[in-house]
């Protein structure tokens, strides 16, 4: 795979991630929920960064994931820049150039949606505000709105630690660039050993 095609992939990946955002980010209020299907739902929620909503305690948490995800996508875009010069497999490069995007996507949420955008509490965020965003840089929250609640009920009494308890598949809330990043995880373990044929064999 080339770079060409590496950074077409990385583009489309953002333009369809920063769009998505920007528009629910403009479009609903904080918590806000449409169900497109009884299986999958638009719900409007905001996290920190962190897998699963979690952040760093501490009023330099915020910034240091920031700057700790700055150094990270730098280590990844290496990563790719030396599997094309190196012509490695393409769903190696495809994979990285889905990771680097999906990183890319939500690190941009952290640095600047504070300063480009109203909180959501209650109303429809504005872009760019006269009084200013809601935070300063470094410190903006991820938008995410993909909700599959596959199923929900009761599991069997029979099931160890579980049975017999509320349960919910799945209750995460993700984004483009999130679900760019599970694909490629997904491909590097699905495709292993093509990936990695000399790991692989030893």
């Amino acid at each position: 795979m080339t770079l060409k095609k590496s950074v077409f992939l990385i583009l489309i990946v953002l333009i369809i991630d920063q769009w998505s955002k920007i528009y629910i980010k403009t479009h609903f209020q904080l918590g806000q929920s449409i169900e497109v299907f009884e299986w999958f739902k638009i719900h409007f929620i905001e996290n920190e960064g962190m897998a699963w909503g979690k952040k760093i305690p501490g009023s330099y948490g915020k910034l240091f994931l920031s700057l700790f995800r700055l150094v990270a996508i730098a280590g990844i875009g290496y990563w790719l820049w030396d599997s094309i010069r190196k012509n490695a497999s393409s769903i190696l490069i495809v994979s990285i150039s889905l990771i680097f995007a999906g990183a890319v996507g939500n690190i941009l949420d952290s640095v600047f949606y504070g300063l480009f955008f109203d909180h959501s509490v209650g109303q429809v965020a504005g872009f760019l505000p006269e009084s200013g965003g809601y935070a300063s840089i470094f410190y903006g929250k991820v938008v995410d709105m993909l909700y599959f609640p596959i199923w929900e009920g009761v599991l069997p009494s029979w099931i160890p630690f579980y049975g017999g308890k509320h349960f919910l598949f799945f209750n995460a809330i993700f984004n483009v660039a999130d679900s760019a990043i599970s694909i490629a995880v997904m491909l590097l373990i699905l495709f292993n050993k093509r990936v990695f044929p000399k790991e692989a064999s030893n």
